[in-house]
């Protein structure tokens, strides 16, 4: 036998049997290829856009650290700063003692006499202390109070004046002034103190 013979050709039925297949095997794949082919797209697409989301959040994270980094350093510049200007202890009696002696001090040096002393009154919030301190003065010379005024402003720890007023009556100058002073009510964080 030759090829030719051997070859044999495809019958009208088996071209029919092999059509309908073919037309199976596209329907098929177009109901339920297609649609898996579709869902794995949509997922690919959904986790490449979840991953540029994470990227830039990261560099946002990156970016923040830097910026936290140095946010950071300057509140610890800023305490550090203030460290002396506050006063130590945490009962309002010893910072008011502190207190009326740093203003007896700063008065006697300038010329002015504590005649009394109110009662101190305080103001706490949150890991603060305000001490609010009245004291009666008396002097004979006007330049006395700009200089006792001025050393309070230089004063370390810081003493704020909240209410000043004075009085003359013949050559001596007499009146009240209330100052403040700030403290911390707890221990510095451990990170600090080992520091």
């Amino acid at each position: 036998m030759s090829g030719a013979e051997q070859k044999r050709t495809m019958t009208r039925r088996e071209k029919n049997i092999l059509l309908l297949a073919i037309a199976v095997g596209i329907v098929f794949l177009a109901s339920q290829g297609l649609p898996a082919v579709r869902a794995l797209h949509a997922e690919r697409a959904a986790t490449i856009e979840q991953i540029r989301i994470d990227i830039e959040r990261e560099r946002r994270l990156i970016a923040d650290a830097a910026s936290w980094r140095e946010r950071s350093a300057a509140i610890e510049t800023q305490l550090q700063e203030l460290g002396p200007q506050l006063f130590q202890g945490e009962s309002v009696p010893l910072i008011s003692a502190n207190i009326q002696r740093i203003v007896r001090d700063h008065a006697t040096q300038s010329g002015i006499a504590v005649t009394s002393t109110r009662l101190a009154e305080s103001m706490a919030a949150d890991d603060w202390l305000l001490v609010q301190q009245e004291l009666s003065l008396q002097t004979d010379s006007q330049n006395n109070l700009m200089n006792f005024l001025q050393r309070l402003q230089e004063s370390r720890p810081w003493l704020g004046v909240t209410h000043f007023s004075v009085r003359r009556n013949r050559n001596q100058y007499a009146g009240t002034i209330t100052v403040m002073g700030f403290s911390r009510t707890q221990e510095a964080p451990a990170s600090a103190a080992a520091e």
